[in-house]
């Protein structure tokens, strides 16, 4: 079995990973899983204060994480678990709007997907977020 190699991407992935200590993904052989990825700006940190717009950059966050990686971003997902505060949980637009987000992502399959509901999300600077999107993904011609 292959090493772990872990990955931060710049900017917001280095800061995250000098102030809470951990990669956003990870790579062990053929697969790739992340860290959950919020609606923060890849460049700064901020986060959007849109609830449609945090799911958005959530999406674009973890296809980030997996390119870093040497991935091919969501087309190699297989798995997704989206950790959503209570209140939005069940908010039929804000859902809706994540599932608008797995279709236009990954137009050609339908991954298994698990949503939890939890009280609180985010630390640091990811402190108040309402989503938190984290996957795995099959990347068999990939980094060695």
């Amino acid at each position: 079995m292959s090493s772990p190699q872990f990955f931060a991407y710049q900017k917001q992935g280095q800061v995250l990973q000098k102030e809470l200590w951990y990669s956003q993904s990870v790579r062990v052989g053929d697969r790739i899983e992340i860290s959950g990825q919020g609606g923060w700006d890849p460049e700064t940190g901020v986060m959007k204060t849109d609830p449609l717009e945090e799911i958005d950059q959530a999406f674009a966050n973890v296809d980030l994480a997996l390119r870093d990686a040497g991935g091919k971003g969501w087309p190699q997902v297989y798995k997704v678990t989206a950790y959503i505060v209570d209140s939005y949980f069940v908010d039929e637009a804000f859902l809706g709007h994540f599932i608008e987000g797995m279709k236009k992502w990954m137009p050609n399959h339908q991954p298994l997907l698990t949503g939890i509901g939890v009280a609180k999300l985010g630390a640091g600077s990811s402190a108040g977020m309402r989503i938190e999107i984290e996957v795995s993904a099959n990347d068999p011609e990939g980094k060695n």
